[in-house]
């Protein structure tokens, strides 16, 4: 059986792994840069939303 402790431990190994890769990054980047850019052009209808918009929060 896995502790807590271990589970935690192996996400954040997972995570570490993530984070590292150029790929996982680059599509961070690239999500910010869309979110950003509606807020600043007030695009909040149509399109692609943003997991804020799409869960309800503001």
């Amino acid at each position: 059986m896995i502790r807590k402790t271990q589970l935690g431990s192996l996400k954040l190994e997972r995570l570490r792994k993530k984070v590292n890769s150029n790929d996982y990054l680059y599509e961070g980047i690239q999500r910010i840069a869309l979110i950003l850019s509606n807020e600043l052009l007030d695009i909040s209808q149509g399109g692609l939303y943003h997991e804020r918009q799409r869960k309800g929060r503001k």
